[in-house]
């Protein structure tokens, strides 16, 4: 009998619901009691300091030492109130997770006492090691030094004991070593470009804030089971596992009653996230047996990407308290749907006007159509790069697995919208419009509905779908950190909304009105970007062909598609803006090969010793008791009875024989492609050969061990089933 499987699902049976740790009556009443936002900077900063933070944070001006004095000072003595020991630089590296190292507030003075210290330079900077994180080659073993730079746009918070400061982590020699710094950049760079383009509509412009609201899916897991899966604790999914009788067919789970000790972690995660400040509204069952999604009010896109990466951390805090493992791997179990972190991202401007609602009159009809419209050209123009922005070997398993967009990036606009760019294609088609002509479009466009979310329908096989007032890129992993993302659709904005400004002022300076200007070149990107657009179903075969038609590109692979983010088109684009330098993005390349390459060798590895040391020796014993059991038969039984009392188990010998062979086989060729693909020298090289040479063996291998699972009595079975996992309540 397999005691590690049953012990470990007699302790499940034993569980006891284990009630939330914080009692509210108000959501209001612990929202951002941890973070040292303005009410808590008024409090505790003399006026000047907090008018230079939030200049900082609004204007992007610079905070001098003096001033970075007294905001030490501030946030230490308001960091002790709430009874906080320690301060960490907490930060973004590119391991894909967040990074801290905890320094104590104490310091022995002269007389051989000890003081509470916090002072400029410990708040404006640190020195982690650089070359001890992936850095892609910037920074060699014996060239450690990197530093760490307060974010003053991200609002410090506490957790436990410990004062938190967002920070960017660049290299001695000074390149990027994070996502935020790139995302920073980027952020500038939309604002710029965007505040240019809103000055043809409201000179009162003068910021625009990229949003971004995140709903982040995922599996609960019981912690004794998690742990008796080598594979879940070593990759975060399961390598081996036969479907159960019931999955998600009954479309039961999606939205039904929340189980209670489900409902008991999301209440003190809920509690956790908005004592610091991350605004979670929403909770439900999701499609996928055991799975769940969260999700916030729209923030500020930086500080978004920061809650989101510590809504991760918090989850994984917390469901330890509730005796849960939290799964954020993209497909954790095969056969139910895997899960995402579907990016909601906007553009607001400092008028409190949303740039991508339509509004009430012609005037900002035409400027939402000019963002609106713009957005679907750089999405065209940059296809390769988004799906760049997105790859990686969890999420590969997801992108066009029937429950997730494509791997071909489209936009999605609804049927309305598709009606009003196709007239616009059409009236501005002749040239020059008569005033009759413009009086008509823009009566025409003005009819178009202030809020588009009952008129726009909603299609969840869209990678990029316009859902009534911002666009839903669906694309995104639900391990992935939302940097990327956003630093390549906020700087293809910047690029896309520079070149129309362009274009449109070269047509006013040759004597062309603003609005026929604008028009003029709307329509020629509409014309230009049209096969990007598509209303259709993401996850038909028809749409894959139909995409090839068109020549969208179809990268299903992370190697392949990571071969964007240094194109010459991308590193221009970088370059123009001031996002990345050449060498930051070679090292970002060569570091997304190097993981994919890890994971699927950490994945390879697992499923060698799983194979080998739990299935066949399994199905050996297994075997040997039918044996056992035929020769006693033969003892009691001759001739024709005997083959007709024994000939299952007879057949069942064989069949077990036979997949143990081609188990054993499978593993053997794997490995030795394996260790083929560890000899090469190139990063590039290593991936495509772990890709296509390696992980094929992984689903021949599986197919193998699953039909054992389905042969084998379930008391010599080592590992908990999905029956088991996914329906624990």
């Amino acid at each position: 009998m397999s005691t590690l499987r049953f012990k470990a699902f007699e302790e499940v049976l034993q569980r006891v619901p284990v009630a939330p740790l914080v009692s509210y009556d108000k959501s209001s009443e612990i929202f951002a009691t941890r973070v040292f936002n303005k009410k808590a900077m008024r409090d505790f900063m003399p006026k000047e300091a907090y008018e230079s933070v939030v200049s900082a944070m609004e204007h992007g001006t610079t905070i001098d030492r003096k001033m970075a004095g007294m905001v030490a000072t501030g946030m230490k003595a308001w960091a002790m109130s709430k009874a906080a020991t320690h301060y960490t630089h907490w930060f973004q590296p590119l391991t894909g997770a967040t990074a801290e190292k905890h320094d104590a507030f104490f310091e022995p003075d002269s007389s051989g006492n000890a003081i509470e210290s916090f002072e400029a330079g410990q708040l404006v900077q640190q020195e982690p090691d650089a070359s001890s994180f992936p850095n892609g080659g910037i920074r060699n073993t014996f060239e450690a030094r990197g530093y760490t730079a307060w974010d003053p746009t991200s609002p410090a918070f506490i957790i436990g004991k410990t004062l938190c400061i967002p920070t960017i982590f660049v290299s001695y020699t000074g390149e990027a070593l994070d996502y935020k710094t790139p995302l920073l950049k980027a952020l500038h760079a939309v604002d710029k470009a965007a505040v240019d383009v809103c000055q043809y509509f409201d000179k009162n412009v003068t910021k625009v804030i990229a949003t971004l609201g995140w709903e982040q899916e995922y599996f609960l897991i019981d912690t004794a089971l998690h742990n008796a899966r080598p594979d879940l604790n070593m990759t975060g999914r399961t390598l081996f596992g036969h479907a159960p009788a019931k999955g998600q067919q009954l479309e039961d789970h999606y939205f039904g009653s929340i189980p209670e000790r489900v409902l008991n972690y999301m209440r003190d995660m809920e509690a956790e996230c908005l004592m610091l400040g991350i605004p979670v509204k929403t909770r439900h069952n999701e499609v996928a047996p055991n799975q769940f999604e969260c999700a916030p009010i729209f923030e500020e896109c930086n500080l978004a990407v920061d809650h989101n990466q510590l809504l991760m951390d918090i989850m994984a805090k917390v469901a330890e308290r509730h005796h849960f493992k939290v799964l954020l791997h993209e497909k954790p179990f095969a056969g139910v749907n895997g899960s995402g972190k579907h990016n909601n991202w906007s553009l607001s401007a400092n008028t409190g006007v949303n740039l991508l609602s339509p509004g009430k009159n012609p005037k900002t009809n035409l400027q939402f159509l000019t963002f609106f419209i713009n957005i679907i050209k750089g999405v065209h123009e940059n296809a390769d790069f988004i799906r760049a922005s997105i790859a990686s070997a969890s999420n590969d398993h997801r992108l066009g697995a029937n429950e997730a967009p494509p791997a071909i990036m489209s936009v999605f606009i609804g049927s309305q919208l598709s009606q009003i760019l196709d007239e616009l294609e059409e009236k501005v088609k002749s040239g020059k419009m008569s005033p009759d002509e413009k009086t008509d479009l823009k009566l025409g466009i003005g009819k178009i509905p202030e809020i588009l979310l009952d008129n726009t329908d909603r299609n969840r096989t869209s990678p990029f779908a316009f859902t009534g007032n911002k666009f839903e890129f669906r694309a995104v992993g639900s391990s992935a950190n939302c940097s990327l993302a956003m630093t390549a659709i906020n700087t293809i904005m910047a690029e896309q909304l520079i070149q129309f400004k362009k274009e449109v002022d070269a047509l006013i300076a040759k004597g062309t009105g603003k609005d026929e200007a604008i028009f003029k070149v709307l329509r020629s990107y509409i014309v230009s970007s049209k096969n990007i657009r598509f209303e259709g179903n993401g996850y038909g075969d028809e749409w894959v062909k139909e995409a090839a038609k068109r020549g969208l590109s179809n990268i299903k692979t992370t190697p392949e598609a990571l071969d964007a983010l240094v194109s010459k088109k991308t590193k221009k684009l970088f370059l123009a803006h001031n996002i990345m330098n050449e060498r930051e993005m070679e090292a970002r390349h060569e570091i997304y090969l190097e993981t994919y390459t890890k994971k699927i060798q950490i994945e390879s590895r697992v499923i060698g010793d799983l194979a080998m040391n739990h299935i066949v020796p399994v199905a050996i014993r297994y075997q040997k008791m039918l044996v056992d059991n035929v020769k006693g038969m033969k003892e009691l039984f001759s001739g024709k009875e005997f083959q007709t009392i024994a000939g299952m188990q007879l057949e069942m010998i064989k069949t077990i024989s036979a997949h143990v062979a081609n188990i054993t086989s499978h593993v053997e060729k794997m490995i030795d492609e394996r260790k083929k693909a560890n000899n090469l020298h190139h990063a590039k090289d290593q991936a495509i050969a772990y890709c296509h040479k390696v992980k094929p063996y992984f689903d021949t291998i599986r197919y193998e061990v699953d039909k054992l699972e389905l042969l084998i009595d379930d008391t010599y079975w080592t590992l908990p089933k999905y029956r088991e996992l996914l329906f624990t309540k």
